[in-house]
């Protein structure tokens, strides 16, 4: 199976169950899924690294602030770079973790 595909069936599987919980939708085109967060990023971030071993990366780090805004303030940024089965595993620990907040 080519590159592609295996992110299509990873994105067609896990995209479902994180906006389950999570405001987000699947790409045109990426490797990485943007998700809302109910709150700050960062915390989000920290709090689901801290209780489920899953790391995400605030969206808030990958924008500059123009304005007075981060357009990446309220997201994360969720990488489908581990295998289908691994990334399936994150996307339940984070709707575990999202049902909690």
């Amino acid at each position: 199976m080519d590159n592609r595909n295996q992110y299509r069936e990873k994105f067609a599987a896990v995209t479902p169950r994180v906006a389950e919980v999570l405001h987000t939708a699947q790409p045109d085109a990426s490797f990485y899924l943007w998700a809302k967060t109910p709150g700050s990023d960062t915390d989000f971030a920290r709090e689901l690294f801290a209780a489920y071993n899953v790391i995400v990366l605030p969206g808030s780090f990958l924008a500059r602030e123009a304005g007075g805004v981060n357009p990446g303030a309220g997201f994360v940024r969720i990488a489908l770079v581990a295998s289908l089965a691994e990334c399936l595993e994150a996307a339940e620990r984070i709707s575990q973790f999202a049902r909690q907040l």
